[in-house]
């Protein structure tokens, strides 16, 4: 325990001097170099630069317009090799860029449109350097501070796993927390707990971040899952978890909804498969990809499709906690999903089956499922889908794909189409590079 306790108590007291914490989140178009005031950005490793080298970049797209900015992007050079996932902050102020070369964490200024600085320093934070890979960054609500899950960290006499807590005022890893296995994080609302899901685990580690710092060990656990790997929080101590089941090594997929302050699981409910959720309203949708059973089994039967694996969707009312709807899609392990502002359900994953018959059925990691018709679309693209970000205001969807930004329109469920569009090619948006990921800062 002492040596545990040392890594935790490394964070030493946070000042809100240095990052801005307002409640607006709309900012100013005064300071923002590109002059637009409907941003989107897109982590680009493979920008071209002008002099023949590639540069890493967010590329800035006019939200409003589907533009891309040519005169101005977020350059990552001296930050970033690879920028990737990325984290944005609620107050939309920030944006956490992530490069899986070097396992770096660099703090974006949204407003100045480059790497942010400490409060009365002209110089720019240092990238964060993680001890291994992660696919997982929450940022606490208050912007000073985030996780990030790095399920290979060495840990001194235990086995490898553990939650990196960043200091974004100075640049820093304020402590290492130790879960085995750590994987995914998610904060809630009031930033007070952090729910960790570890690879082959069938326990939840809560950790209350108030506690991190001080003498006492900030971590407790919740048992009785089945290979959980995703939370949504219903509010600041209750959450629903979704346990993989046999598609994580497991027995049997499902829900449970927990009460973090009593430390246990309420109820749960059984569903075809889970690794990914979104709750709108009093209705939850959960996408993951069962494994045939018995094995060889076509999973995709009932659909007009070349694929042999499929995935499933899960429509959950969680005011009786029963499962109402279901669809069939593309396979994967699902852990993108987004809704549009007329009910079109995105949802995306990696690893999946791909489709490409010349002449026929193309298909990828990418479904639309229709939330008023129950309906599904595949849309007849290849590769794993890194990105999805609705539009508000509008009826479009920006999507990453295959390293490629495309637009849907969701009152077709087709890309868009503007027929004389001379801006853009025809209501499409061509960056050169390979993209990964997008979010809207504004």
């Amino acid at each position: 325990m002492k040596r545990i306790l040392v890594s935790i108590l490394a964070l030493a007291a946070v000042s809100v001097t240095i990052i801005s914490c307002g409640s607006s989140k709309s900012s100013s178009n005064t300071h923002k170099p590109s002059g637009l005031k409907f941003r989107v950005f897109i982590s680009n490793p493979l920008f071209p630069s002008g002099t023949g080298v590639n540069a890493p970049v967010l590329n800035i797209v006019d939200a409003s317009r589907d533009v891309l900015s040519t005169s101005f992007l977020v350059s990552l050079v001296g930050q970033s090799l690879q920028p990737g996932l990325m984290a944005l902050s609620t107050d939309l102020k920030f944006t956490l860029v992530y490069s899986p070369t070097g396992n770096t964490v660099s703090v974006v200024d949204n407003t100045t449109e480059s790497i942010a600085t400490a409060a009365g320093a002209s110089a720019s934070l240092p990238a964060i350097t993680l001890p291994g890979f992660t696919e997982s960054i929450a940022i606490n609500p208050s912007g000073t501070t985030a996780y990030a899950a790095v399920p290979t960290a060495p840990v001194l006499g235990q086995v490898p796993g553990a939650v990196e807590v960043l200091n974004l005022q100075n640049g820093s890893i304020a402590a290492s927390i130790p879960v085995p296995g750590a994987h995914f994080v998610v904060s809630s609302p009031d930033g007070n707990h952090v729910l960790v899901f570890s690879d082959n685990s069938d326990t939840v580690t809560v950790i209350t971040t108030i506690l991190v710092g001080t003498s006492t060990d900030p971590r407790s656990a919740i048992k009785g899952f089945d290979r959980p790997v995703w939370g949504i929080f219903t509010g600041s101590t209750t959450a629903y978890v979704l346990n993989c089941g046999a598609q994580c090594g497991g027995t049997v997929a499902g829900v449970s909804v927990i009460d973090i302050g009593a430390s246990t699981v309420q109820s749960a409910i059984k569903v075809s498969a889970a690794t990914y959720g979104l709750l709108n309203g009093s209705t939850l949708y959960v996408a993951g990809t069962p494994p045939p059973s018995p094995p060889g089994t076509n999973t995709c039967t009932g659909t007009a499709t070349a694929a042999t694996s499929c995935g499933r969707l899960s429509v959950v009312d969680t005011g009786s906690m029963k499962v109402t709807d279901s669809a069939i899609i593309t396979d994967g392990y699902h852990d993108r999903m987004q809704i549009s502002q007329d009910g079109q359900l995105f949802i995306g994953s990696h690893s999946c089956t791909n489709i490409n018959i010349p002449g026929g059925e193309v298909r990828g990691c990418f479904s639309i499922f229709n939330t008023n018709s129950s309906s599904v679309v595949i849309p007849p693209s290849n590769g794993d889908v890194t990105g999805i970000q609705p539009i508000p205001g509008r009826t479009v969807v920006y999507v990453i794909q295959n390293g490629g930004l495309r637009i849907y329109d969701t009152t077709t469920d087709k890309l868009q189409v503007i027929p004389g569009d001379t801006l853009n090619n025809n209501g499409q948006v061509d960056i050169v590079g390979e993209l990964f990921d997008i979010k809207l800062v504004d």
